[in-house]
């Protein structure tokens, strides 16, 4: 039987075979996979898996392969600083849900978000929530992000989950597509998958008064069809979006601004900090690049271990 992963708990998987029956499989001794993907999930959302029959009456079965997959999205594996979580498997596109207030999502965590989905190869798109409690500092800041990463080549979507009315342009952008959905606990992503499919109902939670942060509601990822077509994998809240296999060297690549110039830096090797002739730094001081964003490379590019 062949099927598509729709949710992980980790050691059972729902599957979906292709008469549209739903299964409850899980992995048994030795099972074809990757070998050059090294991860803590062996099988992830989204996959696409050979399964035998395990017991016909109660639909479940035992996963023995995953075929080869057209893209995925990993992050550091939360349990093991050295090991990669595929968050989700082939994907058109990822969506990070931000807020600028109550919590607030800091640039470090949306730009590192957009760097490994464009190491990936998966288009990604911001969309600012909670738009309907924004004071006039906060407006400015929303305009702000605006500015950068539409600068950058990125769309941003501003809505208020709450309200349907602002979600129409995010509706139509999610057609037809298996989208990623992430985001900080408490940005109000369940909400928005909510109203994005009605009916689902996934529990959500009012963040914290005394902290400002979200609460987790999500407990595993799991995938939902869109009413007009196209799949939504909603993930559950993360606190820190780390980067893993990216070397020093890469890092400017996947910063579509920086490649768009890099090509005219004066050395092939140069890393945009203090060499001669830097096509990015230069277009950083005309504002063809944004400050911002340069600044956040420069302390990303500190983070990267180098490795010997």
């Amino acid at each position: 039987m062949t099927g598509l992963v729709y949710k992980s708990t980790g050691s059972w998987y729902l599957v979906q075979d292709w008469e549209g029956n739903f299964w409850d499989a899980r992995i048994k001794g030795k099972m074809k996979i990757d070998e050059d993907i090294s991860s803590t999930n062996p099988i992830a959302v989204g996959d696409n898996v050979v399964f035998d029959i395990e017991d016909d009456g109660v639909k479940t079965g035992i996963i023995k392969e995953v075929t080869d997959r057209h893209n995925y999205m990993v992050r550091v594996s939360p349990h093991n600083k050295n090991q990669k979580h595929i968050i989700a498997a082939n994907i058109d596109m990822a969506l990070l849900v931000t807020s600028i207030a109550d919590p607030r999502t800091s640039t470090g965590f949306i730009d590192r978000f957009l760097i490994t989905a464009e190491a990936y190869h998966i288009p990604a798109i911001i969309v600012v929530n909670k738009t309907d409690l924004l004071k006039k500092k906060h407006e400015d800041v929303l305009q702000l992000w605006q500015e950068i990463y539409g600068r950058a080549g990125y769309e941003v979507y501003p809505v208020a989950a709450k309200d349907k009315a602002t979600l129409s342009a995010l509706e139509t952008k999610l057609l037809g597509k298996t989208t990623l959905f992430s985001g900080h606990s408490g940005v109000g992503k369940s909400t928005l998958v909510n109203q994005c499919i009605p009916g689902l109902d996934i529990k959500t939670k009012v963040v914290s008064g005394w902290s400002g942060k979200g609460q987790h509601t999500t407990t595993f990822a799991e995938m939902f069809e869109l009413p007009g077509g196209g799949k939504i994998i909603d993930t559950p809240g993360v606190k820190e979006f780390g980067l893993i296999d990216f070397e020093k060297e890469e890092l400017s690549q996947y910063f579509p601004e920086m490649r768009a110039v890099m090509k005219d830096c004066k050395f092939n090797n140069c890393l945009h900090l203090n060499e001669p002739g830097c096509a990015v730094k230069q277009a950083v001081i005309d504002k063809r690049i944004s400050e911002d964003r340069y600044v956040s490379y420069v302390a990303i590019l500190e983070s990267i271990e180098k490795k010997w």
